[in-house]
C-alpha cells in the first residue's frame, strides 16, 4: 500500500500520513504507549495544516494555529510490528476556531484503533491573543 492508497476507512479524512510503528513506542504492557497516539495525531495535524497552507515549514505565520484542546478514545491496543495511518478531518468551524477528528488506523488489525478530537484556535502570535479565522483558512476548511 503506497502513501496515496489510503485504506477505505480513511476515505473522508485528509492530512493522512502512513508510517511504521517503532518498537520503542510500546509500554511495559506490550502495547503502544497512550502518549504516542497524541504524537501521531500531531503529525497528521501538521500535514493537514500544510494542506491548508496555514503554516510555513511547520511554523506559524503572524496568525497561526494553536492547540486549544485534545482528547483520545482508545478502541484497540496496537502492538509491534504494525503499519499505521494517522488522519484528520474537520468536524466544526467557528469564528475563531475549528475542530478536527483524528484517527489512528492499523493495517495489521484493518481497523481504526483510536479516535481523537482537537480544537484548533486561530492565534495572533504578534499580539498573543485569539484571532478570527482568516478567510483563506475558512475557505479551505469548508472546501478542502
Amino acid at each position: 500500500m503506497s502513501q496515496t492508497d489510503k485504506p477505505t476507512a480513511l476515505a473522508e479524512y485528509t492530512g493522512a500520513i502512513r508510517f511504521q510503528m517503532h518498537w520503542g513506542e510500546m509500554d511495559a504492557f506490550g502495547h503502544l504507549n497512550n502518549t504516542i497516539y497524541f504524537r501521531y495525531f500531531e503529525s497528521a495535524r501538521i500535514v493537514f495544516f500544510e494542506t491548508l497552507d496555514i503554516t510555513e515549514r511547520g511554523m506559524p505565520r503572524a496568525i497561526g494555529p494553536i492547540l486549544g484542546y485534545t482528547s483520545c478514545r482508545f478502541k484497540a491496543p496496537l502492538t509491534f510490528p504494525d503499519t499505521l495511518w494517522a488522519a484528520t478531518r474537520v468536524t466544526d468551524i467557528q469564528d475563531d476556531r475549528f475542530t478536527v477528528e483524528h484517527v489512528v488506523y492499523s493495517e495489521k488489525l484493518e481497523r481504526i484503533a483510536a479516535v481523537g478530537e482537537a480544537t484548533i484556535v486561530a492565534y495572533d502570535y504578534r499580539n498573543n491573543t485569539k484571532a478570527t479565522l482568516p478567510d483563506s483558512w475558512r475557505d479551505c476548511l469548508e472546501n478542502c
